[in-house]
């Protein structure tokens, strides 16, 4: 029932926006502001590199949504936008390292702010996976798109998206195992 509501508000916010209406866009952004610059931060690992793309991602969203057409999927939209301009943004320029540490401390408002260990070595863990596994775990862990919209972001079928999204997941599990050893201590023998 929930899902109805959403794709119903979801419409008739697509209509306001192609209609220019005032409050459209406020709203637009105040639903998928927060969202798109934690991905975006998680993408770029830098919160400098973040705003910027942020920046020019809802610019670009502005001057085209009154092009949408009128069955659009806004969250997949908004993370193909955001997804097109951090790609753009890396084709022009040489991509900065960044260590997982630093990605780390300089995550999203969005991102869990915790003192727990095991939110800091996931958050570690995912920040050092390559960006096709980071961007699928994001969109769907943290932003919950589901398949078939992952699949539009992405711009693959809906069953290739669900094999990224398992590689994924695989992958990030391998890396969590494998920080788990590297920081747990050795056992003392038993005699």
């Amino acid at each position: 029932m929930q899902e109805v509501m959403d794709r119903s508000a979801d419409a008739a916010l697509v209509d306001r926006l192609r209609r220019g209406e005032r409050g459209a866009f406020r709203e637009l952004y105040g639903r998928f502001a927060q969202g798109t610059f934690g991905f975006l931060l998680r993408l770029a690992g830098r919160r400098d590199a973040a705003e910027d793309l942020h920046q020019e991602m809802w610019l670009s969203v502005a001057r085209h949504a009154s092009r949408l057409a009128a069955d659009t999927d806004l969250a997949a939209w908004i993370f193909t936008v955001a997804r097109n301009r951090f790609r753009s943004s890396r084709r022009r320029a040489e991509p900065a390292a960044v260590s997982a540490d630093a990605a780390l401390a300089d995550r999203a408002a969005g991102a869990p702010a915790s003192d727990d260990p095991g939110c800091r070595d996931l958050e570690r863990a995912l920040a050092a996976l390559p960006e096709v596994h980071r961007e699928v775990l994001v969109l769907v862990g943290v932003e919950g798109l589901d398949t078939a919209a992952l699949a539009t972001v992405l711009a693959i079928r809906p069953d290739a998206a669900r094999q990224r999204l398992a590689r994924a997941r695989a992958a990030l599990a391998d890396a969590v195992a494998a920080n788990e050893i590297r920081t747990s201590s050795p056992r003392r023998a038993q005699s």
